[in-house]
């Protein structure tokens, strides 16, 4: 690919509080989300308000579990220099910048923004680290863009790519680090069967209703996973994959089977337990509390032989690979599509499901 002049990659995260000051601020954003809590305002920001305050001691306990603040930011900005390399090793005649915009807090889309006008690209490229698509991840995230572009007049060509679920190199990453951690979990169980527990965030089953593709895609990075381990010979018959969903709070349904529930089953059924977050690409919470501390402490008491975590991709040299080839993809030809997906059959996504943002259904 020729010289592309300058381009800025934007990467979308989460994010996460910086202190355990920032706790309850960084809850009042998540919840004040209209991706979030569907409510008009007034009565959203006061209900944000109020979630925010009941859940900030609890959630502050969570983050002294990890020395006082999220390790999201630092996460993600280890990506983002691995994914510089990558694009200017394989390009150079291109002038890249790549910058991270996270929707919860800093460094917040506006003011990513102010940093990508100050460069002046030519292109910009939405690059989600959440590799399912969602209305509340991805989508939320691309909206705020869109609304801090316009108050900047950041009126640059921009191409968001929309997920990469199955995407082969994505894959791979996840397949090896899983193969490890099975190795490891059949040295540690005592000739105990095997269960590989593959994790999501999980989200109420309202919102899947109402035509989010999240959980089909999850379905597509399972089935693409467990294609890989096979072709490694890493799935036995000792072994059994299960597809599960973690992080369920509040009272409404959530999609399911719950995660906890799953590490219970398996102490019922007497298997040692391997399990990786899928949906996760960096550590931080869900990961290194609730996966490392709280299930470990539940597949103890519940009884598994044996418990094996695979770490989040983070900076994997093949994820970055794919990442890279998402965005040299999502520029090719002059006039390209403003939504590029990594989805292997992302016709059926958009048939299939209104909020697909193939489909026109980006919106929240």
């Amino acid at each position: 690919m020729a010289g592309l002049g300058r381009v800025s990659v934007v990467l979308f995260n989460l994010g996460g509080p910086d202190s355990l000051q920032a706790v309850g601020p960084f809850l009042f954003n998540l919840f004040r989300d209209p991706a979030i809590i569907a409510l008009p305002n007034p009565l959203r920001w006061m209900i944000a308000k109020l979630i925010s305050r009941r859940r900030a001691p609890l959630a502050r306990g969570i983050y002294r579990e990890m020395g006082g603040a999220s390790p999201i930011l630092e996460e993600t900005q280890v990506q983002a220099a691995a994914l510089s390399k990558c694009l200017r090793t394989a390009h150079p005649a291109t002038e890249w910048q790549v910058e991270i915009a996270m929707r919860y807090w800093h460094p917040f889309g506006h003011e990513t923004v102010g940093r990508v006008a100050s460069f002046d690209p030519e292109r910009i490229v939405l690059l989600p680290l959440y590799p399912q698509y969602s209305t509340t991840t991805t989508g939320s995230s691309a909206k705020d863009w869109q609304r801090a572009a316009a108050a900047c007049g950041l009126g640059k060509p921009t191409r968001l790519i929309c997920c990469y679920p199955d995407q082969p190199d994505f894959i791979a990453a996840q397949v090896g680090l899983i193969a490890k951690g099975i190795e490891g979990a059949r040295r540690d169980a005592n000739g105990a069967p095997l269960r590989l527990l593959l994790s999501a965030h999980g989200l109420p089953r309202k919102v899947i209703a109402k035509g989010d593709p999240y959980q089909w895609q999850v379905e597509r990075t399972v089935a693409a996973i467990t294609r890989g381990l096979e072709a490694r010979g890493a799935v036995g018959t000792d072994m059994d994959v299960v597809t599960c969903y973690q992080s369920r709070v509040g009272p409404l349904e959530w999609i399911g089977p719950a995660t906890e529930d799953e590490v219970k089953r398996a102490g019922a059924d007497g298997r040692a337990l391997v399990i990786a977050p899928i949906a996760f690409v960096s550590e931080h919470s869900e990961t290194l509390v609730e996966l490392d501390i709280e299930y470990a402490n539940l597949a103890r008491s519940a009884g598994v032989p044996a418990f094996v975590r695979v770490p989040a991709l983070g900076a994997d040299p093949a994820f970055i690979a794919g990442l890279a080839g998402l965005v040299t993809s999502a520029l090719r030809g002059d006039e390209g599509p403003a939504i590029t997906t990594g989805l292997a059959d992302a016709d059926a996504c958009a048939a299939g499901f209104s909020r697909c943002p193939l489909a026109g259904g980006a919106g929240g």
